[in-house]
């Protein structure tokens, strides 16, 4: 039996067009099921192609699909009450018919106008808020859900590892589901049989194989999940939180093998939330917000954006504070974190350029001699991190206006994964003015600190750039040219 993906395919528009959205005249192959395939000898080097690629949903409506014995028992009795004039009493119904946007037909669009190419080889990463359309996209992809609109061309057979409890059948051990997708994905019996093994060792549940995966844990499901969907040798493999669950080891698993993947020239699509996964593991990465792709590139500089985006203009409103000591003769007014684009951020990556913009008001409304501003960085248990003083840094403020702003620039901000707290703390000539505990936080995700293209650091503390040299006697010239250098 072919197998559906074995081949390139487009997938299809989903608003009845005749044939497949988009198809170029110089298409005339199709395999056995009818799907048109592109010349493969202008895409050797393509993954998969999408042009503006959209999926709308209705609010309000549902519609039902009877798969199994139980749905059509379900609906047969909805339907008998239906046809007495009775209907069984349900709290979700109730709450359904009250909804406002119940049968109002009004849409929304999940996916609008998406376009991008990949490559063989690439771990491409999506990143985004949570409804953005990352998991819309890949569903698309692997064939679960159709388009509105656009199209997609993949290169290649598709192994997916989406949501927890998708592509397994509950009822089935976890063995039977193994044969089950290497079935799915066009297989021979022969092929699976030389896996196994791998697979297997892979999940780490050896002893629970002859158990049905309905009785798997989360954890449980995703391990044997993503040994399947990795070692099946499909060639594009699609992602979307696979971290999310599972213990610290198998997560290093999935990334090792997820390397591996692409050195053997197959593709991944890689959506998560941890932008330290994201940073360590694709060559390319984009950001989709409300369902349209507003940025790509290299994945740093995209999930600087994102952290930017993500940001509801973070700023600590410090003016109606009561918890503060010193003379009073200025007050903080207000605190906002920035990125090197001045653009408001809650949270910063190892490494980057920041800046910490805090406002001040003097009640005298007088100018101000000798300020001297201090930006204290703790722990989230207290533990001192550092601190950034403007008069100790060489920077001391002279005559100042009685209301204005002072920036603490921090280039290459030297903290490890964490959140972070910092007190701010001022002195007008020499005399305490004013001291806030806690004026506001940061989080720190991992970032290339130390520009290696690696990721590897320890979680909150000081991370300070150095050198290391290899030294052959208790005399070595080396070591010294090293410290005199």
């Amino acid at each position: 039996m072919p197998s559906l993906l074995m081949c390139p395919i487009r997938i299809p528009c989903w608003r009845g067009h005749a044939g497949w959205l988009g198809t170029p005249t110089a298409v005339n192959q199709s395999d056995n099921f009818g799907i048109k395939r592109p010349p493969l000898n202008n895409v050797k080097d393509i993954a998969l192609r999408v042009e503006n690629l959209s999926k709308q949903y209705k609010l309000g409506t549902a519609t039902y699909r009877h798969d199994t014995l139980r749905d059509h028992l379900v609906e047969g009795t909805k339907s008998l009450f239906r046809r007495i004039g009775r209907r069984p009493s349900n709290v979700a119904d109730q709450l359904i018919r009250r909804s406002p946007a119940s049968g109002h037909g009004g849409t929304i669009w999940a996916l609008k106008d998406v376009s991008f190419e990949v490559k063989r080889g690439e771990i491409v990463g999506f990143v985004g808020r949570n409804g953005a359309g990352k998991s819309t996209l890949l569903k698309i992809l692997a064939r679960i859900t159709e388009p509105t609109e656009g199209r997609a061309e993949v290169y290649g057979r598709v192994g997916s590892l989406l949501e927890v409890g998708t592509g397994f059948h509950g009822e089935l051990t976890g063995l039977e589901n193994i044969y089950l997708n290497g079935a799915i994905l066009g297989m021979k019996k022969a092929e699976i049989d030389r896996k196994l093994h791998e697979i297997v060792d892979f999940s780490g549940i050896e002893q629970f194989m002859n158990t049905p995966v309905k009785r798997y844990s989360s954890g449980m499901y995703v391990r044997l999940a993503f040994a399947v969907a990795a070692h099946l040798e499909p060639e594009i493999l699609i992602l979307d939180e696979v971290l999310a669950v599972g213990d610290a080891a198998f997560q290093k698993k999935c990334l090792g093998k997820m390397r591996d993947v692409t050195r053997e020239g197959r593709t991944v699509l890689f959506v998560s939330h941890n932008m330290a996964a994201i940073q360590g593991l694709c060559s390319k990465c984009y950001l989709l917000s409300n369902g349209q792709l507003i940025a790509e590139g290299s994945p740093r500089s995209v999930v600087e954006r994102y952290l930017a985006d993500a940001s509801v203009a973070t700023r600590t409103q410090l003016g109606q504070r009561k918890d503060r000591q010193g003379s009073g003769e200025i007050q903080f007014q207000d605190v906002a974190i920035l990125d090197a684009k001045t653009r408001p951020i809650d949270g910063a990556l190892s490494g980057q350029d920041i800046a910490i913009a805090v406002s001040y008001g003097s009640p005298d409304e007088k100018p101000i001699s000798r300020l001297d501003v201090h930006i204290s960085f703790y722990t989230t248990s207290g533990q001192f991190m550092f601190t950034c003083s403007s008069e100790g840094s060489g920077h001391p403020f002279e005559g100042l206006p009685p209301t204005g702003q002072v920036v603490c620039h921090i280039p290459e901000l030297p903290l490890a994964p964490g959140r972070y707290v910092f007190n701010l703390f001022s002195t007008v000539g020499g005399v305490l003015a004013d001291w806030v505990q806690e004026a506001g936080s940061l989080h720190v995700a991992a970032g290339d600190h130390f520009g290696t293209g690696q990721l590897k650091t320890h979680e909150d503390g000081f991370l300070v750039k150095h050198t290391w040299t290899v030294s052959l006697g208790p005399k070595s010239s080396n070591v010294d040219e090293h410290l005199r250098g």
